[in-house]
């Protein structure tokens, strides 16, 4: 079969070698390069490609990132390409995922592709591909724990965004509006699974529908019923519920 390859690199010299490598290979077809890791997610979605060689350390996104944002059901087989990197190694080698150490030569390259073969034919289903991605990410989330990053997808177009630019977030059902400096984004999440993706030493619930960043709050005004109206520094006015009281006697004692 025709093998249709995605090229992911922020260094044109490295896409370059990838690229005058694989078309040497009479059964591939090379459907798209990019240079980040939005353009990557983006491309995995439009290209549907089989095979994907992914950077692993990008600016802003790396290839762990470009994995967060697709669901692992839907990524394709990856060799990830990495300078070194103790951890990303190792964690390549537990989970059977083959990688290329920069700088690689034609011979390893062709290892990794021989082998990204073999494993698209054994495996069609793309159930083994899954498990492993999962288990990767999950490796990568038990070391770091908390998201650095969120993926908007919006009229077709993907982007990443840090939540350190968070002001703050509100409840639209199913959805999640991120309130960032003059603009305002909606995410397809709940804030229950939003809470427990963000650092709760930055950001509180201070209602059930109203999550802060806490280095946003410019000061505490406390209401008649027991509950406080949060002022941010852009100032908003966010009221909190009653039963958050031991949320916001901790944020009392942070402004302290």
């Amino acid at each position: 079969m025709t093998l249709r390859v995605l090229v992911v690199d922020d260094e044109p010299l490295a896409r370059e070698k990838l690229r005058t490598l694989l078309q040497k290979e009479s059964d591939v077809e090379i459907v798209g390069e990019c240079r980040d890791g939005a353009a990557a997610v983006s491309a995995i979605g439009r290209l549907t490609p089989d095979l994907v060689f992914l950077d692993v350390q990008m600016p802003e996104v790396d290839g762990f990132g470009v994995l967060e944002a697709i669901d692992p059901r839907a990524m394709p087989a990856v060799i990830f390409v990495t300078a070194y990197d103790k951890y990303a190694l190792k964690a390549f080698d537990v989970h059977a995922l083959d990688y290329l150490l920069k700088p690689f030569d034609r011979a390893r390259f062709h290892k990794a592709l021989t082998r990204a073969r073999a494993d698209l034919q054994r495996d069609r289903g793309g159930t083994a591909l899954d498990r492993r991605l999962r288990a990767l990410l999950e490796d990568v989330g038990a070391r770091n724990p908390h998201a650095r990053r969120l993926v908007i997808k919006d009229a077709g177009r993907v982007f990443f965004l840090r939540v350190e630019e968070l002001d703050w977030i509100e409840s639209a059902g199913n959805y999640a509006r991120l309130h960032t400096a003059g603009e305002v984004h909606l995410m397809r999440e709940t804030m229950k699974a939003l809470e427990s993706r963000l650092d709760p030493e930055t950001f509180v619930r201070i209602h059930r529908a109203a999550i802060v960043n806490l280095d946003r709050v410019k000061e505490l005004r406390p209401g008649l019923r027991g509950e406080y109206v949060v002022v941010l520094e852009n100032g908003r006015e966010i009221a909190s519920s009653r039963n958050q009281g031991e949320r916001i006697r901790a944020l009392l004692k942070r402004e302290k």
